[in-house]
């Protein structure tokens, strides 16, 4: 293969199983031929996007999926699952949660994941993350089987892909990040070369192997800072297994003037402050104060955030950059995760306008329904480390305030969820960013899990924030986040929304 860079930085510019399934799914391979004059040029009309994993083609048929979702919701785009380790795009229904009405009624416990198309070797030749070909449902590869059917229909297909992994892999601790303790994580360095081989080429891979629409792709992920003080809507974890301080990062601070041991230091610091706030033991000067303190003491605290940060966006680079070397004319996009709805500290780091320099368009994550008990899980963690002196309600208007939102209090937003004018006010928002530089297809919630006495979805949820989205400008949608997990009900929500909005005909 061609020898060329793999990535802009700041120097240099970074079983064999289910025959059946196969012979019934499979079409024959196409391979995509290059056109490196051809610009990206945006699809006349709206997109009417849907994520939707492997598991629903195979146990409902290609055919009768892409009916029902043309048929309720109008879609004309499929953002198809085939890179992933985790159960939030893959497989069927979270276990534990209600079955949705079609595809199989059970739960598949033994979910694996990976790569649900055909791995080519040859773009593999440069990482030890090789053969990750999802074992779930044997050879099938299900670009080959999707991507007849959707042509005919004129349905197009991106390939949405990931940035989750399991922990057993071969070779993966080779690409792992490193904590301050010198502990490896579950997560990858995006600084890695071995790891950046692995995108450029799983980008290639896809763009030259199969005639797709375009890549998605998504990494859930913030930096040390934020993940030291659990400011998250997950649970708040260990202060102690952040990172990433491998070699490479560690280079990366040399070349940029930053002292690794005093940023160790400091995140030792950081980390004793967030384990004692939790126990309940307030500073002296308060917690907010100390916290202020210890990143004036430790400057490195942040320089190391923007190291990781920048590493983010060095990554969205070049996947991008990737898939344009093979075809001008293929669309890239990027999943904003939906933590940019409620940490201003990790909305700092995501500018749309910087974002929007290697992206053809974003998904930016306005689920309203579970963000409702996600915001309020995020409040809950920051009011037990450096939003310690307000009251939990006074932290929350607090962040109401400063994310420009006018939503419910604390008590009710669990069970209430967000409104529809979130939608509308951060779809706004994201236009306003790119300026025009990238489309905007905001990610819309239909039936994402949430827990007992919490907000559940109805087809009214659906349709308002459809239509929230398109008042906002917005210049398609993604319905979210897996068909395996809708209900019918509720995704024909969308169609109404749709026809209401003048989006699709009535």
């Amino acid at each position: 293969m061609p020898t060329r860079p793999l990535w802009p930085t700041r120097r240099d510019l970074l079983k064999t199983t289910g025959g059946a399934v196969a012979a019934s799914l499979l079409a024959a391979n196409a391979r995509a031929e290059p056109s490196p004059d051809k610009p990206a040029t945006q699809p006349a009309g709206k997109l009417i996007g849907i994520q939707i994993g492997a598991v629903s083609f195979v146990d409902e048929g290609v055919a009768r999926v892409l009916d029902t979702v043309q048929e309720r919701a109008h879609v004309n785009a499929v953002f198809l699952a085939v890179f992933t380790y985790g159960r939030g795009i893959g497989g069927r229904q979270v276990p534990g949660q209600p079955l949705p009405d079609h595809g199989k009624q059970e739960y598949d416990l033994d979910f694996h994941g990976g790569n649900f198309a055909t791995p080519h070797p040859e773009f593999y030749q440069d990482t030890v993350l090789k053969d990750l070909k999802a074992p779930d449902h044997g050879r099938l590869d299900i670009l080959e089987a999707v991507l007849p059917e959707a042509s005919k229909r004129g349905v197009r297909i991106f390939c949405w892909a990931e940035d989750v992994w399991r922990g057993n892999l071969p070779g993966i601790e080779k690409v792992q990040e490193v904590d301050l303790e010198g502990r490896r994580l579950n997560s990858l360095c995006l600084r890695n070369p071995d790891y950046r081989h692995f995108l450029d080429g799983l980008t290639r891979d896809y763009a030259t192997s199969y005639p797709v629409a375009g890549l998605m792709w998504g990494s859930e992920r913030q930096g040390p800072l934020n993940n030291a003080l659990g400011a998250s809507h997950g649970g708040g974890g260990d202060p102690t297994r952040v990172g990433c301080f491998c070699e490479f990062c560690r280079e990366e601070a040399r070349q940029r003037g930053i002292s690794t041991d005093r940023a160790i230091a400091g995140y030792r610091q950081l980390a004793g402050f967030v384990q004692s706030a939790r126990k309940g033991e307030r500073p002296r000067d308060g917690h907010f104060v100390q916290f202020w303190r210890t990143l004036v003491e430790y400057p490195e605290l942040l320089a190391w955030e923007k190291l990781w940060s920048d590493g983010q966006h060095e990554a969205y680079a070049l996947i991008h950059s990737a898939a344009k070397s093979v075809r001008r004319d293929v669309q890239v996009g990027f999943h904003i995760w939906h933590l940019n709805s409620f940490s201003p500290f990790w909305r700092a780091e995501q500018d749309y306008a910087r974002l929007a320099e290697h992206a053809d368009f974003f998904k930016a994550v306005m689920y309203n329904n579970c963000g409702g008990p996600r915001f309020a899980n995020y409040i809950r963690n920051v009011h037990r480390t450096f939003f310690g002196d307000l009251e939990p309600e006074e932290a929350l208007r607090f962040h109401y305030r400063v994310l420009g939102y006018d939503e419910k209090g604390l008590e009710d937003l669990p069970s209430g969820g967000l409104s529809a004018d979130y939608v509308f006010r951060e779809t706004l928002r994201a236009k306003e960013g790119v300026a025009g530089g990238a489309a905007v297809y905001p990610g819309i919630d239909v039936d994402i899990p949430t827990g007992k006495d919490e907000k559940k979805t109805t087809p009214d949820d659906v349709r308002e924030a459809v239509k929230a989205a398109f008042k906002g400008g917005a210049d398609g949608i993604i319905l979210s986040r897996k068909y395996s997990e809708m209900r019918l009900d509720n995704l024909s929500g969308a169609g109404r929304g749709l026809r209401e909005a003048d989006i699709v005909s009535r």
